[in-house]
């Protein structure tokens, strides 16, 4: 008899939109605490927030995921994305430039540290370095962060973070960080605190070609240093924003494979996750003019930047399950789902009445 292996179950999240309390009459936090326990209840793996700081102003990620964390036992907690590279003050060489009173990589590991003992092991890292919109560089410009250097910023804070996550300890050298045997731990504690989960899952955000195509060499060094990045520091890789663009994703998947082999990894150990923003409705057409409006709100800058349709299918339940079988077969292991409408409760209880049980039965062959 032929031997049969499963493949990995397709795991579902829902992300809590903590920017929607801010721009619906009828959705406020108190509703989004309630619905990351209704999510749970509905059989869904994982709960998400996002981050920002004033371009699109929302409740505060790390907050907000400690008091979700009281309201479920069970789902993942994560941030799709955390923009960490933001939360790093930086001794810049200009006469001008002091020490801003940002959170440093030491406070961000902490502080996750933390929220990963308050949830009893839950969480998942998901950090990004920020993306090219004004707004965005208007934010590294109000806290004296070197915009065009985020990525090395954002690398280096992920080597601090995910040491101290490790070991509770750092003696990290870099460009714009040095410590000298830091560590969280004075002598007198048992041990250095540490997270639950030694270390806690890093899913690290590249998304390319969020605005715009670039020239292909640019691309390909993009690339290749977001997937050396990735397979370095973390142990899965998150993306959004090209759904019309499937292609894009088995592209960047062998990226990553080429990656992991260099440094003599295999890619089937990390995770393929995807935030696909969308809407369900009774047709097409009423589905894209509710997400339209939504996504215009949420997203005053970039939705006028991107084609609607890549942020995510819109239509019938089978529409959208359509999606996620083609993003499924080519590598995505969770999907985590944003729902662009007012009505958050009724798009969640639709999705997991309609389009999840499609996704529940797990595939032998």
């Amino acid at each position: 008899m032929a031997e049969t292996t499963a493949d990995p179950p397709t795991q579902f999240g829902v992300n809590l939109n903590n920017r929607e309390p801010l721009i619906a009459p009828d959705y406020d936090l108190a509703a989004l605490l309630d619905l990351s326990a209704r999510v749970e209840a509905l059989g869904f793996d994982s709960v998400w927030v996002g981050d920002s700081l004033f371009s699109k102003p929302r409740y505060e990620a790390m907050s907000l995921l400690s008091a979700i964390s009281q309201r479920t036992g069970r789902v993942k907690l994560g941030t799709a994305c955390l923009v960490s590279s933001m939360r790093n003050p930086l001794y810049l060489a200009l006469e001008w430039a002091t020490l801003d009173s940002m959170r440093n990589p030491l406070y961000l590991a902490l502080e996750w540290a933390t929220l990963d003992q308050i949830s009893g092991g839950r969480t998942i890292f998901g950090p990004c370095m920020g993306n090219p919109e004004q707004g965005v560089r208007r934010e590294f410009e109000a806290l004296g962060l070197p915009f065009g250097d985020r990525a090395t910023v954002f690398e280096e804070g992920l080597e601090i973070v995910g040491e101290l996550f490790r070991t509770g300890r750092t003696s990290f050298k870099g460009k714009y960080f040095n410590y000298e045997d830091v560590a969280f731990h004075s002598g007198t504690e048992m041990a250095p605190l540490r997270p639950i989960q030694q270390p806690p899952p890093i899913w690290i955000v590249s998304n390319p070609r969020l605005v715009g195509d670039k020239p292909t060499e640019k691309m390909r060094a993009i690339m290749e240093r977001a997937c050396d990045r990735i397979i370095r520091l973390g142990d899965g890789w998150m993306t959004c924003c090209r759904a019309m663009h499937p292609e894009e994703l088995t592209e960047q998947i062998g990226y990553l494979t080429e990656a992991a082999e260099r440094h003599g990894r295999s890619f089937d150990d990390y995770t393929v996750a995807y935030q696909v923003t969308m809407n369900i409705g009774d047709s097409a057409d009423e589905a894209r003019t509710a997400f339209g409006d939504y996504i215009s709100k949420y997203y005053p800058e970039l939705s006028q930047a991107m084609d609607l349709s890549n942020w995510g299918p819109v239509g019938t339940p089978d529409d959208i399950a359509a999606w996620l079988r083609e993003f499924q077969a080519r590598g995505v292991r969770h999907f985590i789902c944003r729902f662009g409408a007012i009505d958050q409760f009724g798009q969640v209880e639709r999705f997991a009445r309609e389009v999840l049980p499609a996704f529940q039965t797990q595939e032998v062959r």
